[in-house]
Order: C-alpha cells, then structure tokens, then sequence
C-alpha cells in the first residue's frame, strides 16, 4: 500500500506547471490551454471506459492515474483546488444520491 494522495498530486502538477526549462509535460499541457489539456482529460476517460468494459483491470488501473492527473491539470488550468472537490462532495454525501440528485433538478 503507498502513501501517496490526490493532495501529492495535486502538489506535484502545481510544480510541474511552474517548469520554464521546457522539461515538463505538465507545463507544456498548460501552455496549450484549456482546451487542450480538456481533450487530454476526455481521452483518458474514454480509455478507461474501454479497459473497463473490456475487464482489462490492468488497463483501468494505468488509464485511472493518466484520467487523474489530467483531471487536475484541468483543475490547475482552471483555478480549482483538491480542497474544494471534496468539499462539495462531502456537502453531496450528507445526504442519500436520490435526494441530492432530486436537488439538483429543483434550482
């Protein structure tokens, strides 16, 4: 089992972002924009989508942390924070799915 967390990650894309030697993915994505890096995000969503169906758990696992990590370069981009996510998905959790979705739909 690792240690590692989403708030590691987040860490380390925020990091990465700030390259300017021309060494970093991350930097490069970001330079792309938007849109871009949301295409990267999409792709990899698909893909673990495939694995899974497929039953490749392999396959979901490695597509899993590529989705993750281009899930938060999104964020960075876009000026979201690990922190706020999972506040709103405590705020989502404090009541059932069906209320919270029926919720939704009432504003």
């Amino acid at each position: 089992m690792t240690d590692f967390t989403l708030k590691d990650l987040e860490r380390i894309v925020a990091e990465r972002a700030a390259a300017t030697d021309g060494s970093s993915y991350t930097a490069s994505l970001i330079a792309k924009g938007i849109g871009k890096a949301s295409q990267k995000l999409g792709e990899e969503a698909v893909e673990t989508v495939i694995a899974a169906v497929s039953g490749d758990k392999k396959g979901v696992v490695t597509e899993s942390a590529d989705l993750l990590y281009h899930l938060m370069v999104v964020w960075k981009i876009s000026g979201v924070d690990l922190s706020t996510v999972l506040a709103e998905l405590e705020r989502r959790t404090a009541q059932s799915g069906l209320e919270e979705k029926a919720g939704r739909k009432a504003s």
